[in-house]
């Protein structure tokens, strides 16, 4: 009876060494290695894995290249990264993303579906967003106003503020994204050159490139400017009128220019009645001596 056991035991031995089984020990090369085809890594890899031009492969649920740095010596770099191809998660992100693994940050990601050209460096190292034909250092298309955010989100412990810079068919705008979206500055397109000019002294150039005082006003003829109330919607309106020589100062509206001063000295003030010393004095058209007390 013990001898039929052993004769059992040892036909069972046999059998089970003849049943191909899956090596699940390390490989370990102690050389170079060439794959004369294309590689496939992962639990899923079949077989009989159809390539078409893949040359590498990975092929799971959960597929990551990280590069362990193991320098131990303080002046030397060591941290490690990874290339991590969508979440692992149920409902997780469809991503390419690089971590930095030792930071346990994220510094690096692209969401899956997104456009052509979303990010294109050229070999001029132009970036493009949203073309692949960048012509200036940053250069940004999108078919309706694009934008430029600038965030400050409270982080560093002050006060949050958004601004946007963008621009379309209709201007070039900055907006006050946390206050009501208003648009502080905004330039009309076909705007001329120096329409605005600051100079490095801080004076102030509309249509001149060089002013040489804080505010300096340059067009050609007759040159204006406004002061408008938009509660009465009285207008005053000053203005050099180049061709004359004449300096004027007239409310809009009332057809009389009600001051005048002209090359030399001439000055012609529309009314009856000129103030003098708030008000002390007055001269009027019917009496040309200087008067006491105001304008009757």
């Amino acid at each position: 009876m013990r001898k039929r056991t052993i004769a059992v035991l040892a036909g069972a031995t046999v059998a089970l060494a003849l049943v191909p089984w899956r090596a699940e020990a390390d490989q370990v090369i102690l050389d170079d290695l060439i794959v004369d085809g294309s590689l496939c890594v992962g639990f899923d890899c079949v077989n009989g894995e159809s390539f078409g031009f893949d040359t590498i492969r990975l092929k799971e649920n959960n597929t990551r290249i990280k590069a362990v740095d193991t320098s131990t010596t303080a002046s030397f770099p060591s941290t490690d990264w990874e290339i991590q191809f969508n979440q692992s998660s149920n409902g997780g992100a469809n991503w390419f993303a690089i971590n930095d693994v030792s930071a346990a940050r994220q510094p690096f990601t692209i969401e899956g579906s997104a456009p052509n050209n979303a990010m294109f460096l050229d070999d001029g190292g132009r970036l493009g967003l949203g073309t692949s034909t960048p012509v200036v250092d940053l250069h940004v298309v999108t078919g309706n106003t694009p934008t430029l955010r600038l965030e400050q989100d409270g982080s560093s412990g002050f006060t949050p503020q958004t601004w946007d810079v963008a621009g379309n068919e209709t201007n070039f705008f900055i907006r006050d994204a946390s206050n009501g979206s208003t648009l502080p500055f905004r330039i009309r397109p076909g705007a001329p050159t120096s329409a605005i000019d600051i100079a490095a002294s801080g004076n102030v150039g509309f249509g001149d490139s060089s002013a040489d005082t804080n505010l300096d006003v340059e067009d050609s003829g007759n040159v204006q400017m406004s002061l408008t109330s938009t509660t009465s919607a009285e207008e005053w309106r000053i203005s050099n009128n180049g061709n004359n020589e004449v300096f004027r100062i007239s409310l809009q509206g009332n057809g009389v220019q009600d001051l005048e001063l002209r090359d030399g000295g001439e000055l012609t003030v529309a009314g009856t009645c000129l103030e003098l010393g708030g008000g002390t004095h007055h001269i009027s058209t019917t009496d040309t001596q200087v008067t006491a007390g105001a304008c009757p």
